[in-house]
């Protein structure tokens, strides 16, 4: 749930609609390029379009088992039987031994730096008794995570032929990508890690960009036939995180070309510019029936906005409250709504949320704001 919160509060309520670049051109039959810390949407082509997302699965996967670490539920440790089924997964493997006890830290790097279909099911069966049972939970975290195009059928995206019932979109996955990146950030360091020997058997991590461009630090590769090639790619440079999803390429040359055409593209098309720091009170918002009048509001992280380049000096912000705003308030809660333009043109709005709670009043208290009310 830590992802939630983060997620709400900086998640866009309105894409933004001034297009001033030109975006580029890409052989990606969908494709997405997102700013991280906002959750703004710079560019995409199809991004709602629900297509098999074959490994990049993988990723919602990654998510449940640092999940299961961090509850304690799991250790790096703890050794897992591979069952038969996991052993006989065909596509890319990790080669773990069939009813051999294999370490969970093995595994998990199996599954993030080599990609391995055994590794995932493996951990998918000891963290959900079964495969099956595993997909619901990966169904249920979509959801909760606002995920309203995906659907999960198994824990690697691996299919002998194609799985209609199994999708995710452009959009869908970079926002996974995100909550990755926000609840477990130490997992998604292990994504840049380039090689990984299991077994006397060394592999190459599959994402191409981390070899190409130093500023890559991740995320997932996939490929079937009825996928394509498909890339979720994370780099930082500065300040500045960006996350990218390429759906349907032709070729590995292909996703790692748009990928990175679209990183470049976003980092230096646009400027960051930083408007709050974190835990900045921004406002203070009127409340009724509170012990007291009014809440500070702001955000839980620092808030940076991508803007075309050249036209930071073109920014501006409102802040609209919700009102009446009514006690209890709690922290986090929405209270209003940064509503931002560049150049007169809307770019975006964004859920500011109260920085400390409000209790309500007293009797009299109240009574006395419902006579304020009334006259409102």
């Amino acid at each position: 749930m830590r992802f939630l919160a983060f997620f709400l509060a900086l998640l866009p309520l309105a894409a933004s609609h001034a297009q001033p670049l030109s975006v580029p051109t890409l052989s990606a039959r969908a494709w997405l390029l997102m700013d991280y810390t906002t959750g703004q949407v710079l560019a995409a082509q199809e991004a709602d379009t629900r297509l098999e997302p074959a490994s990049l699965t993988k990723v919602m996967t990654t998510y449940l088992v640092a999940d299961a670490l961090a509850q304690k539920t799991l250790s790096l440790q703890q050794a897992v039987t591979v069952s038969e089924r996991a052993w006989r997964t065909q596509g890319s493997r990790s080669f773990v031994p069939v009813n051999k006890a294999v370490a969970v830290d093995d595994l998990f790097k199996g599954m993030v730096i080599q990609s391995g279909n055994d590794a995932s099911v493996a951990l998918a069966e000891a963290i959900g008794g079964s495969e099956d049972a595993f997909a619901a939970m990966m169904n249920r975290t979509a959801l909760r995570m606002g995920l309203k195009d995906t659907n999960f059928l198994n824990a690697s995206g691996y299919f002998e032929g194609p799985a209609p019932n199994h999708y995710s979109t452009a959009r869908d996955l970079a926002r996974l990508a995100a909550a990755l990146i926000r609840d477990h950030p130490e997992t998604h360091a292990l994504h840049a890690t380039k090689e990984y020997t299991y077994n006397g058997i060394r592999q190459h991590n599959r994402n191409r960009l981390l070899w190409a461009d130093p500023t890559v630090d991740g995320l997932k590769t996939g490929h079937s036939n009825a996928a394509g090639f498909c890339l979720i790619a994370t780099a930082k440079r500065g300040p500045r995180r960006l996350i990218s999803v390429v759906l349907g390429t032709a070729s590995e040359e292909a996703r790692a070309r748009d990928s990175l055409n679209l990183l470049n593209w976003g980092f230096t098309g646009f400027d960051a510019v930083k408007l709050y720091d974190k835990g900045q009170a921004i406002s203070q918002l009127k409340v009724f029936k509170g012990v007291q009048n009014l809440v500070k509001a702001g955000f839980a992280e620092d808030f940076v906005v991508s803007v075309p380049r050249g036209m930071a000096d073109k920014l501006s912000v409102q802040l609209v409250s919700r009102q009446p705003l009514v006690a209890p308030v709690a922290v986090g809660s929405v209270v209003g709504t940064l509503k931002l333009t560049v150049g007169g043109q809307p770019w975006g709005e964004y859920p500011v949320a109260a920085q400390e709670t409000v209790p309500v009043a007293g009797f009299l208290g109240r009574l006395w704001d419902d006579i304020r009310l009334f006259f409102q």
